[in-house]
């Protein structure tokens, strides 16, 4: 008898276990299920971008419509490079860009040090207002700055880009930036000033190194925002295919078929895929110790 009780519970706690498993693979594979079908709608404009631009012509606007092309088509690359002139709108969006990222990063990185190690008053006020300059649309500055650029007479150069850009990339700069210095042991800073170093020579030598995947990401994003760009270089930039255009404007005013546009825009957002793919651990680090902390 038992025995048989015995038996009967092992039996018993076979099942619950068997029914807890089965649960958490049911849970997991609807997990898996429902990653993957948003991967597959994130993803699919990107295929579908890359497929018609190594599209032979006559199968850009076929019907029924081709999934995958019948042979690798390259003339619409080379019709950017040789007809359209991509290259000089990418080196316009990488001078923008590199620079802005530059100038941001300098003027963000003391600012944020001053806010988050320094003694200085209000503080906490004038970081709250950082942050609210944030949530400022950029579009509607438009009529102001170009007003303000016109006087200056920058309209038409890349002045008229950088200028902007690192004005709205400061608010998000130098909030990620100070608290990731918050997060540096004050001890340190205080140790190296006892050493005999002055807080420019704390700031480099002591600060930015530790925060430097947050400095990254800062860069990271701030060069991807300059790049990607579209409503400041269209309206600041007056001439159509000036020698000074940027490549997001440039390639939204060509003109040709679906293949050499869509070739036009891999060769833009290539930057930007490989760029994040190379850095996405330091970005996901200096997110983390930037934002989610302090």
């Amino acid at each position: 008898m038992a025995t048989g009780v015995a038996v009967a519970d092992f039996s018993s706690r076979g099942r619950r276990r068997l029914d807890r498993y089965g649960r958490r693979a049911l849970r997991l594979g609807m997990l898996w299920s429902l990653n993957l079908c948003f991967l597959i709608f994130f993803l699919f404009p990107f295929y579908w971008l890359a497929v018609t631009a190594v599209k032979p012509p006559r199968e850009v606007d076929a019907y029924p419509v081709q999934w995958l092309p019948s042979s690798l088509y390259l003339g619409n690359f080379r019709a950017l490079f040789s007809f359209f002139d991509l290259q000089y709108y990418l080196f316009n969006s990488s001078v923008v860009a590199v620079t802005t990222t530059i100038l941001t990063l300098l003027l963000s990185i003391g600012a944020a040090y001053a806010l988050a190690k320094l003694p200085l008053p209000a503080k906490r006020t004038l970081l709250v207002l950082i942050v609210l300059t944030v949530s400022i649309a950029g579009i509607t500055l438009v009529p102001t700055l170009y007003l303000l650029l016109r006087d200056l007479g920058w309209l038409n150069t890349r002045k008229a880009l950088i200028a902007p850009y690192v004005a709205m990339s400061l608010p998000f700069a130098i909030w990620i930036l100070t608290n990731a210095f918050r997060q540096i042991p004050s001890e340190l800073v205080e140790q190296a000033e006892v050493d005999g170093c002055s807080a420019p020579q704390v700031l480099w030598r002591v600060v930015a190194p530790m925060a430097s995947p947050t400095i990254l990401t800062a860069g990271v994003v701030i060069f991807l925002t300059a790049w990607n760009e579209f409503e400041f270089a269209a309206i600041f930039i007056l001439d159509v295919h000036s020698s000074i255009e940027t490549a997001p404007v440039a390639v939204a005013g060509l003109d040709g078929s679906w293949g050499v546009a869509s070739a036009a825009c891999v060769v833009v957002v290539a930057p930007v895929i490989v760029l994040v793919a190379v850095f996405q651990n330091r970005i996901v680090q200096g997110m983390a110790a930037g934002a989610l902390k302090g």
